[in-house]
């Protein structure tokens, strides 16, 4: 009997072994399908094949008629900058920026008109091999330069329906280029667009809503070097910084006589007010979104057709490029709050008038309704609120 125990316990104890033999090789990923340890069974991973680098120019070597204002670049694939050097005429190199990869560099500063510049410097690629850079362009002369100029300045503080124009002397023929170096910032962001005006010599921005009081605005104009069509490029980039002041809104209503001021929500002004001859369309204050463009303590008037020139008004308020005015006029108080009589100015009496201008900030809307003639692109520089959204994003060139 004690024979037979002894056979039996090594049976199971063969057993035992035989399950962790075969559990060791089912499930030990050290170990391969024939037995050899540390390949997990998976595909060796190759080595990376070098390859010697290869250059991008932008212009390309022998570009001829480049233009200042496109990108300036040289870019390696397969390899890293060493070093890269971009000479002008006159030997003077210019000024450029390397990558932190070292895999581009790009110019810093504005090319000439007119120039030839020469590439030089060199990349490895990464078999170990240097590659030359080398190579010239030349820019474009140009049959014209033209510069523009912007309604916005450094510092200033404008109202809450203050345009942003970049005016030019004559009409742009390339717009897209034109409109694609172009940018505005605003803080806080507000949506808005730049749309062509008055036969594509001006590109106005303005935004969706009125600005956000407060809001900070910078507007860039960066056209220097590039087309504007037919031979013609920029002459110089501009820019400026401003900031849009507290909102204020003046309402008006023509049929009943009297003017009011809204500042940041609440009423602060409510004067009488002649508005211009209803009866007349020559002579009716235009219904619409007028916005403040200058003020003038005092404004000499002048309308031929109706038989007046030179007539002097305290404390104007241009409101329009069709000749409406907010301003004083002690001869009309008689009418003023009770029927309509000026020749499309808003007249307030000369202490209203004081009180009112005091308050003015460029840019700030004045909303007339009421009246017979509406508002339209043909009065002045400043129609940009006579477009629903729209519409006004349509006169983007891009």
């Amino acid at each position: 009997m004690r024979n037979f125990a002894r056979r039996r316990a090594g049976i199971a104890v063969l057993g035992i072994v035989a399950a962790l033999t075969l559990g060791a090789c089912s499930s030990d990923p050290t170990v391969s399908a024939s037995g050899t340890a540390g390949t997990g069974g998976g595909p060796t991973k190759e080595a990376p094949v070098a390859k010697p680098a290869t250059l991008t120019l932008a212009p390309a070597a022998g570009a001829k008629d480049v233009a200042p204002g496109d990108p300036v670049k040289v870019t390696v694939a397969d390899g890293t900058i060493d070093s890269v050097t971009l000479t002008n005429p006159d030997g003077k190199q210019v000024q450029g920026q390397p990558a932190a990869d070292k895999k581009s560099w790009t110019t810093t500063e504005d090319l000439g008109y007119s120039k030839t510049y020469t590439w030089s410097g060199q990349a490895t690629g990464s078999d170990g091999k240097p590659v030359q850079i080398s190579g010239a362009f030349t820019t474009v002369k140009p049959r014209r330069q033209m510069a523009g100029s912007l309604n916005v300045g450094d510092g200033q503080t404008y109202g809450i329906a203050m345009p942003i124009a970049l005016t030019f002397p004559s009409a742009v023929k390339d717009k897209a280029s034109v409109e694609k170096a172009l940018s505005v910032e605003t803080t806080p962001k507000t949506e808005g667009s730049w749309a062509w005006l008055n036969g594509d010599t001006s590109v106005h921005w303005r935004p969706k809503e009125y600005f956000a009081p407060g809001t900070e605005v910078k507007v860039n104009a960066n056209i220097y070097g590039v087309s504007m069509g037919n031979g013609t490029f920029g002459r110089q980039d501009i820019s400026a910084s401003f900031k849009i002041g507290r909102s204020q809104i003046v309402k008006g209503n023509t049929t009943q006589h009297r003017m009011q001021v809204i500042r940041d929500g609440k009423q602060v002004m409510d004067f009488p007010v002649s508005y211009g001859l209803d009866s007349d369309p020559g002579r009716v204050t235009h219904s619409g979104v007028h916005v403040v463009m200058s003020k003038h303590a005092t404004y000499s008037m002048s309308n031929p057709r109706y038989g007046y020139t030179d007539v002097n008004v305290p404390w104007a308020v241009r409101i329009s490029n069709n000749g409406e005015f907010i301003h004083g006029l002690a001869g009309s108080i008689w009418a003023q709050g009770k029927k309509n009589i000026s020749h499309g100015c808003l007249n307030l009496s000369p202490a209203n008038a004081k009180i009112y201008y005091d308050s003015v900030l460029p840019g700030d809307p004045v909303e007339i309704t009421g009246s017979t003639q509406t508002l339209t692109s043909k009065d002045g520089d400043y129609s940009d609120w006579t477009y629903d959204w729209a519409s006004w994003s349509k006169l983007s060139a891009v």
